[in-house]
């Protein structure tokens, strides 16, 4: 689970902001938030971030998606870090972007925090958190690490930190080594730290396929209940040399999956067909996802997935994540950019629903998301500390502000009409020859004094 994340010099982030899912005193839908009992604190399912075009939602989306993909993937040799500092200001020198993740891995808290340039990694530190007090595992400034005495095998991390190079996390190269000190908090990043853009396509959509898997059933349940027309999803085996991606991408897979290997494929638009391609026996056996609608007789007629709306594809492509949120062990941490987009206000409430009546106070799990939805700001569905806004002021610099914030926004509070009025900041002002008006995508209200 996420804790605490913060973001400074990061696109439009230029000072430091915090997101904490930290719950607050509010009593409000209090039989659903996680609680943490070895440390005492209760920590908030969900976080919804509004906001105006442009005003920072989807650069904190990218921040999390940097992270991860320099923990995970790491860095190329002689490559810069491709990091995106604020721009919009002129430092006689070049400030590092820092970034800081308190997470939970399994029962244990971690602070994991590094400051980089385009050229290095400044700065990196792994704190271990207890009731006792905070236990620094390692520390890296200054090109040099500083590790916890406990720690054993110390001269192995610090073989491993000498293979490190300046652009290159210690964590991500510790674990290449095989080292397992470690491994947990990479491990998080990489299996449960699940990023979904607006574009993206889900990627275990191979569960359709499988009769046995254990959401199976529910999938095609579910999907059959959200009047998409849909009956169910299934696998459709097809020749591996027929298989709608470039040739070299189909050559790469024919020399590189091993024997019961599965990989997912997404062929080039405008088909974008969803395909999986498994080695059993020697032979490559590749199988695309199709949809069934039936038919008034009660038989079943089969479509391509690219004849399906948008909005159903959406659906798709969201459902997995939402059912593996809701089952009972889950530790996954879903953010989900624009979650609104192609899909109808109701299908999304209801999966939103659906996901918060499964999460109970031994839950750990977790969705964060960005939505121009204003009927998704209900107290009813969400808590104030669970709402979030991001605002830009005149310099181009974004903020990051929670409604609990607003000591004057009682539970049974409209903020829909506060927030469309101007009262709760987060909209866009704009300002054309004879108009001025505050908006948000999804409605307008009159701006507020």
């Amino acid at each position: 689970m996420i804790v605490r994340v913060s973001v400074e010099n990061w696109m439009s982030f230029q000072e430091r902001i915090d997101l904490s899912m930290v719950a607050t005193r509010e009593r409000q839908h209090g039989e659903r938030v996680p609680r943490l009992e070895n440390y005492r604190t209760r920590v908030l399912p969900v976080a919804a971030l509004y906001g105006g075009n442009a005003s920072g939602k989807t650069n904190l989306f990218r921040a999390l998606d940097f992270a991860r993909s320099l923990v995970v993937e790491g860095s190329r040799p002689d490559s810069p870090i491709p990091v995106e500092p604020f721009r919009l200001s002129s430092p006689k020198t070049e400030r590092p972007s820092r970034f800081i993740f308190e997470i939970l891995v399994e029962n244990l808290l971690y602070e994991f925090s590094f400051a980089v340039t385009q050229t290095a990694v400044l700065e990196e530190k792994l704190v271990e958190i207890s009731r006792g007090g905070e236990k620094v595992l390692y520390d890296r400034r200054e090109g040099k690490p500083r590790f916890h005495p406990t720690l054993e095998k110390k001269s192995f991390l610090e073989f491993a930190f000498q293979g490190t190079r300046d652009n290159q996390l210690f964590l991500t190269n510790s674990v290449s080594q095989k080292g397992e000190f470690f491994k947990p908090v990479y491990d998080w990043f990489r299996y449960q730290l699940v990023l979904v853009a607006p574009d993206s396509r889900f990627g275990a959509f191979e569960q359709f396929f499988d009769e046995d898997h254990p959401l199976y059933a529910t999938m095609n349940e579910t999907i059959s209940r959200l009047d998409t027309g849909i009956s169910r999803l299934g696998g459709e085996e097809i020749p591996f040399d027929a298989l709608p991606v470039p040739d070299p991408v189909r050559k790469k897979v024919q020399e590189e999956i091993k024997e019961g290997e599965t990989v997912r494929l997404m062929s080039l638009s405008p088909i974008k067909e969803r395909v999986t391609v498994t080695r059993k026996g020697g032979q490559l056996i590749a199988k695309k996802l199709v949809a069934f609608h039936r038919k008034e007789d009660g038989s079943e007629v089969r479509f391509d997935l690219s004849r399906e709306s948008d909005g159903s594809q959406r659906v798709i492509d969201l459902l997995p994540a939402f059912l593996e949120l809701s089952a009972p062990d889950s530790k996954c941490v879903y953010v989900i950019d624009e979650i609104d987009r192609s899909l109808h206000h109701q299908l999304i409430r209801t999966l939103l629903e659906g996901y918060l009546s499964r999460c109970t106070h031994s839950s750990r799990s977790q969705l964060l998301l960005t939505t121009h939805d204003l009927l998704l700001m209900d107290q009813n569905l969400l808590r104030r500390d669970e709402m979030w806004a991001t605002e830009r002021n005149s310099s181009g610099s974004s903020d990051l502000f929670s409604f609990s914030e607003y000591k004057d926004v009682r539970y049974d509070k409209d903020l829909r009409k506060s927030y469309l009025e101007g009262r709760l900041g987060g909209i866009p002002r704009v300002s054309l020859p004879g108009i001025a008006v505050s908006s948000e995508d999804s409605g307008m209200g009159e701006e507020g004094s």
